[in-house]
């Protein structure tokens, strides 16, 4: 830790990822992005690099558990009927998935009540877990996340999940902009285009702390024990 202009500034990973104010946050672990039979999987879309950052993920949702920190699993949601879904919006889906449209539509994915909806099964909420569905790239727009963030006293956002250069990068800004201290959880972030992956990470690498999973979980598994009441 260091002071400027005396305001105290977490500099240590024991400092920023200290269980007793950190929270994981989980991004769009969702069947239609992520899984082999999944919606973007069927139009051709790469999805091999998550084969490799879900075990990883799992292992530091484990940790987590493990350690009392406050987990989150973000929803990327998409209403029927495109309710949820602007002009801009509707732009924005047909630049980022042009490769891949079919007939010249807007992709629809994320639908709710749609199996690739869901969370895949080795991410999955706890009953007891909070779930923010959001309809934006970034987790904190138009959602509570803030409030639940601040709310639980939480200093310290770890991100993990998909992708890289979208919707996590999208919560990472957003959360440094809400003054959250922002870590990346290198090796438990994926996207389907390595390029635009490796891009992101180097551009976050200017911004946030970026560390792998194994180095968070090892804080987490050092530090002592929150205090419960009663305890």
């Amino acid at each position: 830790m260091i002071v400027v202009d005396g305001k105290a500034v977490f500099t240590e990973l024991s400092e920023l990822v200290d269980r007793a104010h950190t929270a994981l946050v989980l991004i769009d672990m969702q069947r239609d992005f992520v899984e082999p039979d999944g919606l973007f999987a069927s139009l051709g879309v790469d999805v091999s690099m998550y084969s490799r950052s879900r075990p990883v993920l799992a292992g530091l949702l484990d940790d987590a558990r493990r350690a009392s920190v406050l987990v989150i699993h973000v929803q990327n949601t998409a209403l029927p009927d495109r309710m949820s879904d602007s002009p801009a919006q509707i732009r924005f889906n047909l630049r980022m998935h042009a490769e891949y449209r079919r007939n010249g539509a807007a992709l629809r994915y994320s639908v709710p009540g749609t199996r690739g909806h869901e969370i895949v099964a080795d991410l999955a909420p706890l009953n007891d877990e909070l779930v923010v569905r959001k309809y934006r790239s970034s987790a904190f727009f138009g959602t509570n996340l803030d409030l639940l963030l601040r709310s639980n006293g939480i200093k310290t956002v770890v991100i993990g999940g998909c992708t890289t250069e979208g919707c996590v990068e999208s919560t990472a800004r957003d959360a440094m902009f809400s003054d959250f201290y922002v870590v990346i959880a290198t090796d438990a972030v994926a996207s389907d285009d390595r390029e635009q992956h490796e891009a992101s990470l180097l551009l976050m690498r200017h911004r946030f702390d970026l560390v792998t999973a194994a180095e968070i979980s090892a804080v987490w598994d050092a530090s002592p024990a929150k205090h419960t009441p009663g305890s």
